[in-house]
């Protein structure tokens, strides 16, 4: 294992200086900390921002679906587009809906079927995209605390190595070569702790997108499931009368 000398009494004890006096290993876990927790930082921002812009479409999209606007109209100006959320959900339901009926769909259960299969699977789709990255933290959260441990005992074990060389145990040449180590756990619970908080509030948040993408999904996939019941009665009436 690497040696390091003590520092001399009277040492800066400095962030920065705690750092450069630090051994190879435990300033390599510092920096993998200091790296995870400003990724960790960029996720969770990126995220509020996402999630805040989603719920503004939610909302725009509602609006729109429930203004009385004919669903072919909606179907047509978000088609040519790439939607998102529970946009992507009404493409996908009318999509397969126009297929069936331009293919003579003549089963109501069956199409009442794939149509809620493709819901779901524009569903799963948001829904990996809403909570992509979302790992990442819980990774940070769980495991940066023990990394920092790791480069604690690393620091720790050189300082006691370097303790028995000199035969000195002074606590001021002592507690440098301590503080150096206990920066890294330091560095691991500022790492955890904002990344499992972030984590626990966008997790939150992503249940809550897709609470209303699913709760969309079944009151149009209900709206629907009335018109393929009213065209069905139309058909028979049509045949009777034949």
């Amino acid at each position: 294992m690497e040696q390091i000398g003590l520092a001399a009494p009277g040492a800066e004890l400095s962030l920065w200086a705690l750092f450069m006096q630090a051994g190879f290993v435990v300033k390599i876990v510092m920096i993998g900390l200091l790296a995870a927790s400003i990724w960790s930082w960029a996720v969770m921002i990126d995220k509020t921002l996402a999630y805040g812009r989603m719920r503004r479409a939610f909302n725009r999209f509602e609006d729109t679906f429930w203004s009385g606007q004919s669903l072919e109209e909606l179907y047509r100006s978000l088609a040519e587009k790439k939607p998102t959320g529970m946009g992507a959900l009404f493409v996908a339901a009318m999509r397969e809906w126009k297929k069936s009926f331009e293919r003579g769909a003549k089963s109501p259960i069956s199409l009442q079927t794939r149509i809620d299969r493709a819901m779901d699977v524009a569903l799963s789709r948001e829904m990996e995209a809403i909570e992509g990255r979302l790992g990442f933290l819980a990774s940070v959260g769980s495991a940066a605390p023990f990394i920092g441990l790791f480069g604690t005992v690393v620091g720790i074990m050189t300082s006691f190595q370097a303790i028995a060389g000199s035969e000195s145990t002074n606590l001021a040449v002592v507690a440098p070569g301590i503080a150096e180590a206990l920066l890294a756990t330091a560095l691991g619970l500022v790492a955890a702790i904002p990344a499992v908080i972030g984590y626990n509030k966008l997790t939150s948040d992503a249940a809550k997108l897709s609470a209303r993408m699913e709760g969309f999904a079944d009151e149009f996939s209900a709206i629907l499931s009335r018109q393929i019941d009213e065209r069905s009665s139309a058909g028979q009436r049509a045949q009777a009368a034949q």
